[in-house]
């Protein structure tokens, strides 16, 4: 999987994640279905359980639901801060991985991002 990025808005950081159509064949197979359930592991070796859904009917909009606001209140995201989801394919059982980043200011401008150090839920 391409790494996908996104700076969170106010939306995905009080409700859902929004993840760009693109990335849609990037995620576990939703075989037919609308729902599936995947793990991803943080910086600090935790395994968290993700739902994505996409609409039953009309485009598919893909949204991470379930564990998603879990992970938002334990890395303490806000709108502006970046979240980096990747695939890693090399290993003998491919996993993904989830990585949160702080948006850094100085003086009022965005300077870049830093990642999140370890907090455990």
């Amino acid at each position: 999987m391409t790494t996908f990025s996104k700076i969170l808005g106010k939306t995905d950081t009080s409700k859902t994640l929004s993840v760009p159509r693109k990335y849609l064949e990037s995620l576990p197979s939703f075989k037919g279905g609308h729902a599936v359930e995947f793990q991803a592991i943080d910086e600090s070796g935790f395994v968290w359980t993700f739902k994505c859904s996409i609409r039953k009917k009309g485009h598919p909009k893909p949204v991470l639901s379930k564990g998603w606001r879990a992970f938002v209140r334990n890395k303490k995201l806000k709108g502006g801060d970046k979240i980096k989801f990747s695939l890693n394919q090399t290993a003998a059982t491919p996993f993904y991985r989830v990585q949160a980043e702080k948006e850094v200011k100085i003086f009022g401008a965005i300077f870049g991002y830093s990642p999140i150090i370890a907090t455990f839920p």
